[in-house]
């Protein structure tokens, strides 16, 4: 009996795994989280970096990868933790908190690393895919949830695209027109607030593939982008700022996956 009961266990963690990083809503997800540990001991933290919404003006705290992988690892009972009910890795960012020197809103939110500990740092040629089931039980104005981040390659600071939770539930896909700036935004979804969704970015050569709860929409990457290298992100990067430490967005992943080929 114990050791049907050992295999089923198995089972059901590599089906809940593979149905997260295909971006299938499975209610029942939540069952494969562990809500006595911490984020480190349900998601693979082993390749990512947490920045938080505190730190001294223009340096904001990291959490290194090390620092946060493993049951044990790193938490935070107010902008970063485990739901002692769900399991699902939470993210709290305020309206008022210390930001990057090229933004003016705060975040919680993971910056990808590659498993050496090194920033990563992809190409545009290639199968680049995060995939992610998350929900948003509190925004203020807009919260960004995921995004491809510019990386080496030149000077620009922005993101290749951010992908927007608003309190409507509207779901959009904002993509830069070029590394100078410039947002065009496509609505590609509509979610209650406090409802469970999934979204898939996908990066190959210069085409963008999105997926919003099975939904799937395709945008071309221009060619002024080529010189650039990229990296994932993923978490609360609140699009709004003020005095307070009050409002804010708060979104609770319940899985989150990478892959490179």
């Amino acid at each position: 009996m114990k050791k049907k009961t050992l295999l089923a266990t198995v089972f059901a963690t590599v089906v809940v795994g593979t149905l997260g990083a295909l971006g299938i809503t499975d209610a029942n997800a939540a069952t494969a989280l562990d809500p006595t540990v911490a984020p480190g001991g349900n998601f693979n933290l082993a390749i990512w970096q947490l920045q938080l919404p505190t730190g001294s003006p223009g340096s904001p705290d990291t959490i290194s990868p090390a620092q946060l992988k493993g049951p044990t690892g790193y938490s935070n009972p107010t902008y970063f933790w485990t739901d002692k009910t769900d399991g699902s890795m939470t993210f709290w960012a305020p309206e008022k908190g210390v930001t990057t020197p090229n933004s003016n809103y705060a975040r919680s939110e993971l910056r990808e690393m590659n498993s050496n500990g090194s920033a990563a740092d992809w190409t545009l040629a290639g199968n680049h895919t995060l995939s992610a089931q998350l929900r948003v039980p509190s925004v203020t104005v807009n919260v960004c949830v995921g995004q491809v981040h510019l990386g080496s390659g030149g000077s620009s600071t922005k993101p290749l695209l951010e992908l927007y939770y608003r309190p409507n539930g509207d779901i959009y896909l904002g993509t830069e027109n070029s590394p100078s700036g410039g947002q065009t935004l496509h609505l590609v979804g509509n979610v209650a607030l406090g409802v469970k969704w999934t979204y898939v970015i996908n990066v190959t050569g210069n085409k963008i593939n999105l997926t919003v709860n099975g939904a799937k929409t395709s945008y071309s990457i221009p060619s002024s982008f080529n010189a650039y290298h990229q990296y994932f992100k993923a978490g609360s990067y609140n699009q709004s700022s003020s005095d307070s430490t009050t409002n804010g967005a708060k979104v609770k992943f319940y899985s989150l996956t990478v892959s490179h080929s």
